[in-house]
This record gives C-alpha cells, sequence and structure tokens, in this order.
C-alpha cells in the first residue's frame, strides 16, 4: 500500500492539493491577454497527468 497509508486514506480522491486552480493579477499589467498567455503555458494533460503519478508515487 505505501509508506504511508493514513495519510493516503485522508487525500479527496487521492488528491494532495485541490485539483483546482487560482488565478490573480494585481498590477496594470494583468489584462486578458496576460492571463491567456498563462493559461496557456500550464502544459498538457498527458504533463500534468505524469506529474500526478510521479506525487503519487511518493506514497509508495
Amino acid at each position: 500500500m505505501g509508506k504511508h497509508p493514513e495519510v493516503k486514506e485522508k487525500l479527496w480522491g487521492g488528491e494532495f492539493w485541490s485539483d483546482g486552480y487560482f488565478v490573480s493579477t494585481a498590477s496594470k499589467y494583468g489584462n486578458e491577454e496576460v492571463i491567456k498567455n498563462y493559461v496557456k503555458k500550464q502544459g498538457t494533460e498527458e504533463e500534468y497527468t505524469d506529474i500526478y503519478k510521479k506525487q503519487l508515487e511518493l506514497f509508495d
């Protein structure tokens, strides 16, 4: 099961952090174009899945 099953039991749906995200802009440079570029640079679903799997391996 892993080194720390008590931690994994407390995770919500296997997530260590929430699966949502938060974006905040606090300057005159925070416009729609800046936010679009930020979102585009977040990576692909495949990259996210790879990182997620590696995070879960910490509990093995």
